[in-house]
């Protein structure tokens, strides 16, 4: 199994890097720019998780403190990279900027990062706590619901995003389930590979999107 889980997390990590650096350098608006932008946050993010959980198979070390602390900044990485999602929407459906629903969804985020800042998280010793996993993790659910209502309205009138709103519900479902279960059913940590996946759907998405525009 921890070769197997390995070997994904490194694919998945240089696949999103390398996608996120190319969108960047052949993007030529703002569109391409965002989605490079947020492609290389998720990725990098996700690193600092994903690298001492690999190194963690294979060598004798104690990794909890590099594992909570990967934890805690891929947790606002993955924040900022939503609200990225919305910035991305707005530009890539021409949606004139709505104030009230910019300063919501800025709101949830701060709230979401405020929470994940609080000791009580533990992530200095990658001890999960239930109830604050479930509390900071309330604004960032709100913040998807949100983002999905926004997608799914727009999904007929992109081709290459029409799937996106599925994507995000996907990897928001599948993350909770981890969140909630896998503290007293481990097994259910195994939910975040297809996670995972929903976030290379993402990405490719905006891969096809660069492809499409520089024909």
């Amino acid at each position: 199994m921890k070769y197997g889980e390995s070997l994904f997390d490194i694919l998945y990590l240089l696949i999103t890097i390398c996608i996120g650096i190319k969108i960047i350098l052949k993007g030529n608006n703002k569109l391409l720019k965002l989605m490079g932008i947020a492609t290389i946050t998720l990725g990098c993010g996700d690193a600092f998780h994903l690298v001492p959980r690999i190194l963690n198979y294979f060598i004798t070390y104690d990794f909890s403190f590099f594992l909570g602390i990967g934890k805690l900044i891929t947790s606002i990485t993955m924040t900022i990279f939503y609200i990225l999602i919305y910035y991305i929407y707005l530009e890539n459906y021409k949606v004139e900027e709505n104030n009230k629903t910019t300063i919501i969804i800025w709101l949830l985020a701060i709230i979401r990062i405020i929470l994940c800042l609080f000791p009580q998280n533990n992530w200095f010793t990658n001890e999960s706590s239930l109830l604050w996993g479930i509390t900071r993790n309330i604004p960032f659910t709100i913040l998807g619901i949100l983002l999905v209502i926004m997608y799914i309205k727009k999904r007929k009138e992109d081709i290459l995003f029409k799937d996106i709103w599925l994507y995000i519900t996907l990897s928001f479902v599948l993350y909770l389930i981890v969140v909630i279960g896998a503290s007293t059913l481990p097994i259910l940590g195994m939910f975040m590979l297809p996670k995972t996946i929903c976030y290379i759907l993402i990405i490719l998405s905006f891969k096809n999107k660069l492809n499409k525009n520089t024909k």
